[in-house]
């Protein structure tokens, strides 16, 4: 009986949250959560103001407003909510122009493909979407993404298209317009449109920043739409924006039960009752689980096929935004929680044996959906269902991890659709940002993509001084050699060459060890 009432106590289900969750497993006392309700109620003033309009990133001069998206008389501004609400509707008039074939594709016919080309944040959240929510048969249109630089990768997705190409709507999303991995898709895309004897600006849609590289490269080609990015909205919290609104519209998705879910999540915390609040809860557990300084990593496990990216998105949303060397005085306090996972019950065939014997530096998020999807009532045994196994499989592995004094929380779900996913999202976002307050650190920008960004300009850079090196003095060299006479790091330099030696790039390698290797 008294486990029941523990279990009871640490139950958090109000009528209005969406969501429950169960954070009983992870063995949080009334005490830790006693000890932290100031720090916990200063995170709920910090979220206030964030929601009000107050700068949340300082970096950049911003204000942080994806809370907006799905409830847009809430941004505080009547100028720009104005603006916002004439972007939206501007989106569904294209999306229901595309659909009802008023905008048809080049060759008069109506687009049955979708294309979207973009990178993390401008392609986690659709794909996310996309997979999670899509029908296949019943789908107004088939989804396709390219997000990488991958040149194979970009040329198998294009080859699935094969003559479907004249029917696919192409959606390019780059806040900036300059985003390397998102051009060169674009740029290879485009190309592929003008061997086939198409104009692919009769085929393309931009979703970027206003008057940005790609902005203005679309008003040149003529593109069909441009819609806008908002300086307020950070690309790992865009995926309710026009980013992961337009594919979901396009593909057919219920984008407005999507942000219903979300705007329920958010609804239900802003309650400044500690016990009563999910995401406060969420953001306390990670504190203590991992004594608030990221010294164990978070493993998702959704037990439903459709929540297979869940787990990717959830590493860009939490690692991006509590990746953080230093905390909001300047000190160094290298925060951060890291995140993986798969789904139930395929973990359970992968890493959950060292989950449960192996060591001991994780914690575990369960995601269960108590209405089972498919056929819920075929037997595979007698009284048996294969979601009968599913639940117990779920059960059956949290228990083995307590067991082992592996703690974990349970996020559930009555059933699954798009208001539960865009709940799932909420909730995450807003734990995030309470976790940030509580370690002191900004959630809401990303110095280190940034010093990667520039890193691999500097690499190019150096591969276009050794071509110059090249041309001008043709003979063989060593990489260091080679380096010396472009003025480039030897080591830059040897797998540069290295890569235009493989690709057939006017460069000749012999020998494979650095050290002996020389290049014509």
């Amino acid at each position: 009986m008294g486990d029941f009432k523990a279990f009871c106590d640490q139950y958090c289900a109000t009528d209005a949250s969406p969501l429950v969750l169960d954070y009983g497993a992870l063995g949080i006392s009334n005490a830790f959560l006693d000890s932290m309700e100031t720090r916990i109620q200063a995170a709920f003033d910090a979220m206030e103001k964030l929601e009000k309009g107050a700068i949340a990133n300082p970096d950049e001069n911003r204000m942080v407003g994806h809370y907006w998206l799905r409830d847009l008389d809430r941004i505080p501004d009547a100028k720009l909510r104005d603006e916002v609400k004439f972007d939206d509707a501007k989106m569904r008039r294209f999306v229901a122009d595309v659909h009802s074939g008023k905008i048809k594709a080049q060759n008069g016919g109506r687009f049955s493909q979708l294309l979207v080309v973009g990178i993390g944040g401008s392609a986690l959240g659709p794909q996310l979407v996309a997979d999670a929510l899509g029908t296949d048969a019943e789908d107004e249109m088939t989804p396709h993404f390219l997000d990488n630089t991958d040149p194979e990768g970009i040329a198998r997705v294009l080859a699935r298209l094969g003559d479907r190409l004249a029917e696919t709507l192409v959606v390019v999303i780059s806040k900036s317009g300059g985003t390397p991995e998102t051009r060169n898709g674009m740029l290879l895309v485009e190309a592929a449109y003008r061997d086939a004897g198409l104009n692919f600006g009769a085929h393309a849609v931009a979703v970027t920043g206003i008057n940005s590289k790609l902005d203005q490269y679309a008003m040149a080609g003529k593109w069909l739409v441009s819609l806008p990015m908002y300086d307020w909205v950070g690309g790992r919290t865009s995926v309710m924006s026009a980013v992961g609104l337009l594919p979901a519209a396009l593909q057919g998705i219920d984008i407005d039960a999507f942000l219903k879910g979300a705007r329920a999540m958010d609804l239900s915390t802003r309650s400044r009752k500690t016990r009563e609040n999910p995401a406060a809860l969420l953001a306390l557990g990670w504190h203590f689980a991992t004594g608030g300084a990221g010294r164990k990593d978070m493993v998702v496990l959704p037990y439903r096929d459709r929540l297979l990216l869940f787990s990717r998105y959830l590493q860009q949303l939490v690692m991006e935004s509590l990746g953080k060397e230093k905390d909001l005085k300047g000190q160094v306090v290298e925060q951060g929680i890291a995140v993986y996972g798969n789904k139930g019950s395929t973990d359970q065939h992968a890493y959950v044996q060292q989950l449960r014997d192996g060591v001991n530096n994780f914690f575990a998020v369960f995601v269960e959906v108590l209405t089972d999807g498919g056929d819920k009532s075929r037997e595979v045994e007698p009284g048996v269902t294969a979601g009968d196994y599913l639940q117990g499989f779920l059960q059956g592995t949290r228990r083995a991890l307590s067991e082992k004094s592996r703690g974990s929380m349970t996020i559930i779900a009555q059933d699954f659709g798009a208001h539960t996913l865009g709940a799932l999202i909420a909730l995450f976002e807003r734990a995030v940002g309470l976790y940030a307050t509580l370690v002191n650190i900004n959630a809401y920008h990303q110095p280190g993509v940034e010093a990667g960004k520039k890193a691999a300009a500097e690499v190019l850079d150096a591969q276009a001084k050794l071509l110059a090196a090249l041309k001008k003095s043709p003979g063989e060299k060593s990489a260091g050699d080679w380096a010396t006479a472009a003025g480039v790091d030897a080591v830059m330099a040897f797998r540069i060459l290295q890569h235009l030696a493989f690709n057939g790039r006017g460069v000749t390698m012999k020998g494979r060890h650095p050290a002996t290797a020389t290049f014509r």
